[in-house]
């Protein structure tokens, strides 16, 4: 997969706040699939769903553990994404200055 790619699908998967908050969730510590079933409003199967997602963009990385699935974060494509996002910073930074511009001068 490019980079590209798997840009795209790291935006994908962060897109919905129930994986942005199952990311967080994962940042503090290696955790039980269903331990973070626990935490959601919704089923086990739509919770597996968005940890589907999630891995298929490299976000996450599963390990069994005897008969428990652990989820941890794999943080790799967020800097990636962070680093790409750098880039374009300077470019907001000017627009929002003549955007500030324009406004006072209104």
């Amino acid at each position: 997969m490019t980079g590209s790619m798997q840009a795209n699908d790291v935006f994908s998967a962060i897109a919905a706040p129930t994986r942005r908050a199952m990311l967080q969730m994962l940042a503090r510590r290696e955790t039980p699939v269903l331990e973070i079933a626990e935490s959601f409003d919704m089923t086990l199967s739509a919770v597996s769903q968005h940890l589907t997602v999630l891995r298929q963009a490299g976000l996450v990385t599963i390990r069994k553990d005897g008969r428990q699935r652990m989820y941890k974060l794999n943080p790799q494509p967020l800097r990636e994404v962070s680093d790409w996002l750098r880039f374009y910073e300077p470019f907001w930074g000017e627009k929002l200055d003549g955007l500030g511009t324009y406004l006072e001068n209104t």
